[in-house]
């Protein structure tokens, strides 16, 4: 990164309106172009395809023709349970929430205060008593709000073991990108699953995937039309001070 120097006007000591004006300009291109860091295939590594592990060298299984790494048995079950092995999670995710409340509160108050007599009789105006006083006030607040969300979504996703815990638990993950029209879509899992919730046909509802992050976004011209520009995103942002 290169740094360059400012201009001080020789009369006021500030920055001259020219350099002024073009580190405004760099700050607001810097801030939009770092909002709009697109996202690539791969490069987030916690979704991130994993390889299974290669054959043992010939002087560590004393070359030996069956591996345990990638060998199976005729009998053996095919469901995902070492690294490297491919499971489908079935995404059947459906949230809804909602929330409402409301309240109400009033309070009426009244003092009075008779006035004093004078040989029997009340001080008076004009036919008025002057000294008599009475105080009442009323308040009230009413406050009322409502929220409510839904999503869903469905479909499937095959994914890769990264890692096998020392309780058998799998850790999974990966990801899926599709090609549509203008522009491309994408969904991201990653998750622990037990090998006791693997079907038969080696898939798994995403509702029994634990700390399960699933992420699912597009990029494209689509994407683009559906987002703020970032001269947008920055009066919008807590650093406009206005």
């Amino acid at each position: 990164m290169k740094i360059q120097a400012i201009a001080y006007h020789p009369s006021t000591g500030r920055p001259s309106g020219t350099r002024l004006t073009a580190l405004l300009a760099l700050f607001l291109l810097t801030g939009g172009c770092a909002s709009l860091q697109p996202v690539e295939r791969g490069d987030d590594p916690e979704f991130a395809s994993v390889m299974p592990p290669g054959p043992l060298p010939p002087e560590e299984n004393n070359g030996a023709i069956f591996q345990p790494a990638s060998g199976d048995g005729l009998f053996a079950d095919y469901k995902a349970h070492r690294v490297g092995d491919i499971l489908q999670v079935i995404l059947a995710e459906s949230t809804q929430a909602s929330k409402s409340s409301s309240t109400s509160t009033s309070k009426d108050s009244q003092v009075g205060l008779e006035g004093p007599t004078l040989l029997g009789r009340g001080v008076t105006y004009d036919g008025r008593p002057v000294l008599d006083t009475r105080i009442s006030g009323s308040r009230g607040f009413e406050g009322e709000a409502d929220a409510s969300q839904s999503n869903q979504l469905e479909g499937s996703i095959s994914v890769m073991v990264s890692e096998v815990l020392p309780n058998g638990n799998l850790v999974v993950q990966g990801e899926k990108w599709l090609q549509i029209n203008q522009g491309e879509e994408y969904i991201r899992l990653r998750g622990i699953v037990r090998p006791v919730d693997i079907r038969a046909d080696n898939t798994v509802l995403s509702t029994q995937v634990a700390a399960a992050q699933v992420a699912y976004g597009g990029r494209g011209t689509l994407a683009d039309s559906n987002s703020p520009g970032w001269l947008t995103r920055f009066f919008n942002s807590p650093v406009w001070p206005f």
